[in-house]
């Protein structure tokens, strides 16, 4: 994956704002593929420079596919805050994005996520802000809704969103923040500690697949 392409602004050549992903597995063979396959014109594009899997001492062929999409594997602990913080001290990329196994992200998230770090890397108070994808579901009708209108209340209650819509975050500011936490929910607890009027909900959606 490359990194090299670049913007001009203000008569500047300026880096592009690129990402490392890192999605935490344990026994997760089946969800990653979908996961990865979603995420594959984001390295295309450039935007993604590398994918990490934080694994917790998967028995089944995690490991396998994760090696055969080239991705960096790292075996970590069972907690998975622990793994989580572990693989984004390890990150290259200025950014940070946190997805869950059996997630897929709808086709033009590479266009939105782009403009979200664009602006965001324009000032220093962008810097200090997150980002969510809004949450998908494979019901139809009444069920999808809400599904959608029940993360949203969440969120807007001050919960932090729904591990499944993801987070994209400064490396910097997930630092300063401490990070995951060991234990229950850390990316609930992750997400309140950025706070619900610094996280941007986008209009891409990410969708658990159903198994």
């Amino acid at each position: 994956m490359r990194c090299g392409r670049i913007i001009l602004r203000c008569n500047r050549i300026v880096p592009r704002p690129v990402i490392s992903v890192i999605i935490p597995t344990l026994n997760d063979e089946r969800r990653l593929v979908p996961t990865l396959a979603s995420l594959v014109s984001g390295a295309a594009d450039g935007l993604i420079v590398e994918a990490i899997v934080a694994d917790g001492g998967s028995s089944d062929d995690t490991e396998a596919v994760a090696d055969v999409a080239g991705c960096r594997f790292l075996a970590g602990p069972a907690d998975r805050g622990e793994r989580l913080q572990a693989a984004a001290r390890s990150a290259k990329a200025p950014w940070l994005m946190f997805m869950a196994p059996g997630t897929v992200v709808d086709e033009g998230w590479i266009r939105e996520v782009r403009s979200f770090l664009e602006a965001a890397s324009r000032r220093p108070a962008g810097l200090q802000r997150a980002a969510v994808f809004a949450l998908g579901s494979e019901d139809y009708g009444m069920a999808q809704s809400l599904a959608a209108a029940s993360a949203r209340i969440a969120f807007l209650a001050g919960f932090g969103p729904d591990p499944r819509q993801g987070l994209l975050i400064p490396a910097e500011r997930y630092r300063a923040l401490g990070g995951h936490a060991p234990g229950a929910s850390p990316e609930r607890a992750l997400a309140r500690r950025v706070g619900r009027f610094r996280t941007t909900v986008l209009r891409s959606r990410a969708t658990a697949i159903l198994f």
